[in-house]
């Protein structure tokens, strides 16, 4: 895998000769992505100091990413600072300094990280005669968050966020999947088919559908799907057993490099831990005959670690009925396993397996007037034959490389085996008064890829650094009978709508650099994303297959006036691609439509416990794209723009009680409709999330929470409304070493509300003309769950 890479740049032997020669002329090797920039930076230095090291768990052994190295600094012309460094993925840092009669430094660095006890380590400052040539290993333990220990450092862009993320995660409770996405301040999911399928997202104003403008991860592995029978860029994360995620990140908008296709609200990406912090068995049950076992396993010991070798299997069964007339009898069932081990001091293979499969029966969405008019209950159904059945099995093989002290490469390649199969029905009787007009999406993939990455670091005196990143992507999507049907009584097919195979080939490549020097960060990149679309129609006459290649480039810089405060701007470009079938028939849409955005944002810390983010943003998109259930198509859309701010805020009041906020307005219009028919349907004007957290030293932990969603327009003039909602929700625990009991409840106040509602052309049996009305599928009412869990 490290040979195909480097194939398509160089030759790895030629590089690494290249880099040892270069070595002896120049004291820092000079970035092969950006040599100019570092001549002009690498100016000789004729004294200086360099310390490196090293950051890992102290449990795990495995190396902590973004960690925060400081040193202070007292010079003769300059107040009390520090220089800070940042651990990259492999837990590296590296500072360079002013010698002795040049300055004076500290005696000690001190280390700090989310969710870890900030650590002091003694060392002899520039006067001392320590010797350095050896890097430092600095093992940190868990710990309460802390929010004093937090500092603002110009972070790279992917983890302008990583504060925030951090915080949530250590003390927010994560109960399933959808509670992953939600961690992410102003995303929204709505669910119209009980839980059996992918959730809407909601992020910017955007209605993103199953994942049209969030690109969502795990693992570094893509999952939004192209062209699939349900929405283009559907991403289902139900098959990641939630225990096992212990790091995520987010972006907002489209000015990441590494993050290509569906990257225009955004991008979410999960991490599952490559090592257990302990083992565990969980077993949950609640209202509805909800039930749910999990259980995760180390097999191998803490001997294992520190031969950098580990292992270990997970996997969950959950079964609910759900609150319906209509018992759902949904059940899931995941396994998981992750295997790591150095193949060599500078080599390491991590290999993971997954296998998901799920089914259920759905009352779908049901028409207001039907409640209304009191045909059904609103926990009732109109069409009994809906529910579906998918799976999922994936494989990951992932090797990272140390080519030499400053130079990485990641090479991965995925695997997934898909099938989706689903039955619904919308409109009831509008177009077939007769039989029906339920609908049966089907498909089988297969989905290959590849991700590589070559990573440089260059260190300059003082806290200045450049980080050069080159990388490769491609992903072969083979889908056979992709399909919608109309049916009558689950699978009898009365008319295939939409019949045929999909090739869909896609290749990447992008050059992100980033350089930090003193109070500035300046990151600029851009990518080349090809596409090829091939449908293989076996109803209507072959159309050849079509390419489309877009370049999206970025820049982000931010300033960092001091620990407390940091102002930032980021702008780019990015893109949704479309649906290969549509792309095939050319009706009308663009292939690969651009995004364009910026933010403008400020994180500030005005006292010490507290953090704060808050940014302007606006987006422009060259077209939207209009999902249309009844024929499996988009139809092209207007040029819309969206503008807005976000604000979140985290404070802790004392060592075990804190606080999160969370609000979010957006303006979003189709700019080329007249005024009042110019609304964007179910774009959410305003949301906002919030709560009170408690993590005792006894051991009982837990919290109450809000989220809020305003009433959006369901249609473009407004004339139908999706209602907003106000949901309550509580936690608590008992948390000792080995084991924990807790309490979950959703919907504490038992409000009633709508989950997923939609604008559709509906025709009920007893009605002679179809009417346009809100479908919606109800909310949870009020729920309660119980859960034991035992630590081993």
């Amino acid at each position: 895998m490290r040979n195909f890479f480097l194939g398509a740049v160089f030759s790895r032997d030629v590089f690494i000769r290249n880099i040892s020669t270069r070595k002896a002329r120049f004291r820092t090797a000079p970035c092969v992505f950006c040599v100019s920039l570092m001549l002009v930076s690498s100016l000789p230095a004729f004294s200086q100091l360099v310390i490196k090291g090293r950051v890992i768990d102290k449990n795990t052994r495995l190396p902590i990413e973004y960690a925060v190295v400081s040193i202070p600094v007292k010079g003769a012309a300059t107040a009390h600072r520090t220089i800070d460094a940042i651990t990259d993925q492999q837990g590296n840092f590296e500072l360079r300094l002013k010698d002795a009669g040049t300055g004076e430094t500290g005696d000690s660095l001190r280390v700090s990280f989310v969710g870890y006890r900030s650590t002091a380590l003694a060392w002899m400052g520039s006067r001392g005669r320590q010797d350095h040539s050896r890097p430092l290993l600095i093992e940190m333990e868990r710990g309460p968050v802390d929010m004093k220990a937090v500092t603002i450092v110009p972070l790279s862009n992917n983890a302008s966020f990583h504060t925030i993320s951090g915080i949530d995660l250590n003390l927010r409770p994560v109960n399933s999947a959808q509670d992953l996405m939600r961690l992410v301040p102003g995303l929204f999911l709505m669910q119209h088919q009980g839980g059996g399928i992918a959730e809407h997202i909601f992020l910017r104003g955007f209605d993103a559908d199953h994942g049209t403008d969030v690109s969502v991860s795990v693992d570094d592995m893509p999952l939004n799907l192209v062209s699939h029978v349900h929405g283009q860029g559907f991403s289902d994360l139900h098959f990641v057993i939630p225990e096992l995620v212990n790091n995520y990140e987010y972006g907002k908008g489209p000015y990441y490099t590494d993050h290509g296709d569906f990257t225009t609200a955004g991008y979410v990406a999960f991490h599952t831990a490559d090592v257990l912090d302990r083992s565990e068995v969980k077993v949950e049950g609640g209202a509805f005959n909800t039930g749910r076992v999990m259980a995760m396993v180390n097999l191998l010991g803490s001997k294992a670690r520190h031969r950098d070798e580990s292992a270990y299997i997970a996997g969950e069964a959950a079964y609910t009925d759900g609150p319906y007339d209509y018992a759902q009898h949904f059940n899931r069932v995941n396994l998981f396993g992750k295997y790591n081990v150095a193949l060599s001091p500078k080599d390491k293979l991590k290999i993971t397996l997954s296998t998901f499969s799920s089914d259920w029966r759905s009352s779908g969405e049901i028409p207001e007037r039907a409640v209304s008019e009191g045909l059904i209950s609103r926990w009732g159904y109109i069409d009994s034959a809906q529910g579906g059945y998918t799976s999922r099995t994936t494989a990951i093989a992932r090797l990272t490389s140390s080519l030499s002290d400053h130079l990485a490469l990641e090479n991965q390649v995925y695997y997934a085996r898909y099938f989706f199969n689903l039955h619904y029905d919308e409109t009831f009787f509008a177009d077939d008064p007769v039989n029906g007009d339920q609908l049966r999406q089907r498909e089988s993939r297969n989905l290959y890829g590849y991700n590589g990455k070559l990573t440089h670091h260059a260190y300059f005196q003082g806290d200045g650094d450049l980080t050069s990143t080159f990388g490769l992507g491609w992903q072969y999507n083979h889908i056979d009978g992709s399909s919608l049907s109309h049916t009558k009584d689950y699978n009898d097919v009365l008319q295939y709508i939409q019949y045929g195979n999909v090739r869909e080939t896609a290749f990447n490549g992008y050059l992100d650099e980033s350089y930090r020097k003193g109070r500035w960060l300046f990151n600029a990149g851009v990518r080349l994303d090809y596409l090829n679309f091939d449908y293989l129609d076996k109803l209507n006459p072959q159309q050849p297959s079509r390419s489309k290649t877009i370049a999206s480039p970025k820049l982000n810089v931010a300033y960092t006036a001091d620990e407390n405060v940091q102002l930032y701007i980021k702008t780019g470009k990015g893109f949704h691609s479309n649906d290969a079938k549509v792309v095939a028939a050319n009706r009308g849409l663009d292939v690969l439509p651009a995004a364009y955005g910026a933010d403008l944002g400020i994180n500030w810390k005005p006292v010490p416990h507290l953090f704060i983010n808050t940014a302007l943003w606006y987006l422009y998109l060259q077209q939207e794209f209009v999902y249309n259930g009844d024929d499996g198509t988009f139809s092209p859309g207007d040029k819309t723009r969206r503008e807005g701010i976000d604000v979140s805020a985290r404070y802790q009041f004392t060592n075990w009680l804190f606080a999160n906020f969370d609000i979010n307005i957006c303006r979003a219009r189709d700019i080329q409709a007249a005024k009042g028919e110019n609304y964007l349907p179910l774009s959410v004007p305003l949301s906002s999330t919030g709560g009170l957290y408690f993590r005792l030293p006894m051991g009982l932990n837990g919290g109450i929470s809000y989220k809020y969603l305003k009433d959006r327009p369901a249609n473009e003039d407004n004339s139908l409304v999706a209602k907003g909602n106000f949901l309550t929700d509580l936690s608590a625990n008992y948390t000792k070493k080995k084991y924990e009991i807790g309490l979950e409840i959703q919907n504490l106040f038992n409000t009633k509300w709508e989950d997923a509602q939609y604008e559709v052309v509906s025709r009920l049996k007893n009605e002679p003309q179809p009417v346009d009305d809100i479908s919606f599928t109800p909310g949870m009412p009020f729920f309660a769950k119980l859960k034991l869990a035992l630590f081993f």
